[in-house]
């Protein structure tokens, strides 16, 4: 990729949706204030705005979008915004728009990011070229694997955050018919995000047959961190437990002995907890290969915006990456 600047580039979740421009080679960020989806009706009337703010026009636009690359026109899996690259290249009159997954950014972060804003949780220390995994659990469940081929770094986005879960124990077995499903499925997504937090929370409370005390992923998290709620406890220790079990899970698909890493907004606020030996216990649970696992390191990364940083690396250095498998690209 040979970008025209100045770069728009956006890292566009399921809530928010965040921008910052390079103005040129070698350029720092210019950030600009991250704007709620549901307070704009659509992608273009967004952009708008922030191009108001960056002095001269972009010439191309990179925005890591959280859904799949599938078709021309791409809605958003969690959000209402649907980005038309056509339709943005004529609105604004660019030369290209690129796009990738949000946790294609995501994996780009791992790259880019100093050492303050990556937080070690556990096991040894890295083997730099080895393989990575991040995943995040926010208004979805994202995951996406690192790998160095031939002295760059490929990414590979997926939807592991869809893969089927189940229990591994009585009380988990008690709880999971109680669990909201996507035509009787469990998948991860639903246990691992904001709103998988207020399904454990509210399976949990018609087990035991009481009344919910909060509606809301924060408000569950406060309760639980005051020992205020029994059940809103349990919800935070099922919600870490089984993330460590997915995250041991695709640490074990490539290996990951360059790390686990854990983003996504409620990955840093339970990030002590990640880093606690129960999360480790879960993490290397996999007989018969607990040997494996305990070769692999994990981190938190607690970067708020760290997704731009790894969309500007990409800008200034892309020789540096090979993201053929990673991106869709729009021409003028």
């Amino acid at each position: 990729m040979t970008p025209q600047f100045p770069v728009l580039i956006g890292d566009i979740g399921g809530t928010n949706a965040r921008f910052a421009a390079v103005a040129g080679p070698g350029q720092n960020l210019q950030r600009f204030e991250p704007v709620r989806i549901a307070g704009f009706a659509s992608i273009g009337e967004a952009i708008r705005r922030i191009a108001g703010e960056m002095g001269e026009a972009p010439r191309t636009m990179v925005l890591a979008i959280a859904t799949p690359l599938v078709g021309e026109r791409f809605r958003l899996t969690n959000g209402e915004w649907v980005i038309d690259p056509e339709q943005l290249i004529g609105e604004f009159g660019l030369d290209q728009v690129v796009l990738m997954n949000d946790f294609a950014a995501q994996a780009l972060a791992v790259l880019a990011l100093d050492p303050t804003h990556v937080k070690a949780a556990g096991g040894p220390s890295p083997d730099a070229d080895a393989p990575k995994v991040v995943i995040g659990p926010g208004t979805g469940l994202g995951i996406a694997f690192l790998a160095k081929v031939g002295g760059r770094w490929t990414i590979l986005p997926g939807e592991g955050g869809h893969i089927d879960l189940g229990p591994r124990n009585g009380r988990e077995t008690a709880i999971w018919p109680h669990l909201d499903k996507e035509n009787g499925r469990m998948s991860a997504e639903n246990a691992l995000s904001g709103r998988g937090l207020i399904n454990l929370y509210r399976a949990i409370c018609r087990t035991d047959g009481v009344a919910p005390a909060a509606g809301d992923a924060s408000a569950i998290s406060q309760l639980a961190a005051k020992d205020a709620n029994e059940q809103a406890g349990e919800a935070v220790a099922l919600f870490v437990r089984l993330l460590a079990r997915v995250a041991g899970d695709m640490a074990l698909l490539v290996l990951a002995r360059g790390g686990v890493y854990v983003g996504g907004g409620i990955g840093a606020r339970f990030a002590e907890r990640i880093a606690a030996a129960e999360f480790r216990r879960e993490f290397e649970n996999k007989a018969p290969h607990e040997g494996i696992l305990r070769t692999v390191p994990v981190f938190v990364l607690t970067h708020p915006t760290g997704a731009l940083d790894g969309l500007a690396a990409f800008i200034r250095h892309p020789q540096d990456f090979s993201l053929e498998m990673a991106t869709r690209r729009f021409s003028a």
